[in-house]
């Protein structure tokens, strides 16, 4: 199972107590996942997972305390008895922004995120990248609930997808806030633990990737100081160096995988880091001299 539908999931268990995030959920439920029959009775939903279906339903009677009914029409699940529902607003056309009197409280915003979720909302794979979004029909309804997500201190975008208007999120971080809006507690846990895991799995690649780094360049560095001393030997001998000069030619040719920090130490009296790559540096100077 994916974890987006693993997070969905999760989601149709969760009954808000309150009947004013009923109301809210039922009506993202309506606005994103049903559409107006001809005869303007009835609310026909085409949705993926039929768990939304039974969730609307359940919302419905607990809302209202009716019994419904639920059949199967060429793929579509048609519902009866929903103009009850216009008690929130008369509903008339489905890709209008949603009656902003539903969604006044933080939590109502929060279970209209939920049901926004269920019908339109997906989630990449957090193992591969971090990467939530909703689907909107029109720019007004992206705007509206990407407004809503940002007033929970949420950075969410818009970009449009050829005739859709998508609403996402990018940030990890970002994901795990809405997660908990939404009330998704075990997916929420579930991808902190995954964050954790590839935050240190990065952290111990960028060390083992730095460390490589700079052993090749001291390798690198290495070689080219031997290449030198080698050139400087061939050419008028150590004897011709100053005293401290050919101390340090000798000692990186015994040495030749040794640190600058491993080269002072051989010498007496013991000289520093930076005391032994001024002394290398004057033999790269005078190697670079003799092959003018």
């Amino acid at each position: 199972m994916s974890f987006s539908r693993t997070v969905k999931e999760e989601l149709m268990t969760y009954i808000s107590p309150a009947r004013h995030c009923q109301l809210a959920e039922l009506a993202a439920l309506i606005h994103f996942g049903g559409k107006i029959s001809e005869d303007g009775k009835h609310i026909l939903f085409n949705v993926e997972n039929e768990s939304v279906v039974r969730k609307y339903f359940t919302l419905l009677q607990k809302t209202y305390n009716i019994d419904t009914v639920m059949r199967q029409e060429d793929e579509e699940k048609l519902f009866q008895g929903l103009h009850l529902c216009d008690e929130a607003g008369r509903i008339e056309n489905l890709d209008r922004p949603v009656n902003s009197l539903l969604i006044k409280n933080a939590c109502c915003a929060r279970a209209f995120i939920r049901g926004t979720f269920l019908c339109i909302g997906s989630m990449s794979d957090p193992e591969k990248g971090y990467h939530l979004e909703f689907v909107c029909n029109t720019q007004e309804q992206a705007e509206q609930l990407r407004d809503m997500i940002q007033e929970f201190q949420i950075e969410a975008k818009i970009i449009q997808r050829k005739k859709y208007f998508v609403v996402y999120l990018k940030e990890g971080a970002g994901l795990v806030d809405l997660l908990n809006v939404m009330g998704a507690y075990v997916s929420l846990m579930n991808l902190e633990n995954l964050r954790i895991v590839k935050e240190m799995r990065n952290s111990i690649n960028r060390r083992v990737n730095c460390e490589a780094a700079n052993i090749t360049k001291t390798v690198n560095a290495a070689s080219k100081q031997i290449e030198d001393i080698l050139l400087i030997k061939e050419r008028c001998g150590f004897e011709n160096l100053p005293e401290n000069l050919r101390e340090i030619a000798q000692v990186r040719l015994e040495y030749p995988e040794a640190t600058l920090k491993e080269l002072g130490e051989y010498l007496e009296p013991k000289v520093g880091k930076s005391g032994v790559n001024h002394r290398l540096r004057k033999l790269s100077e005078i190697a670079e001299r003799m092959r003018l």
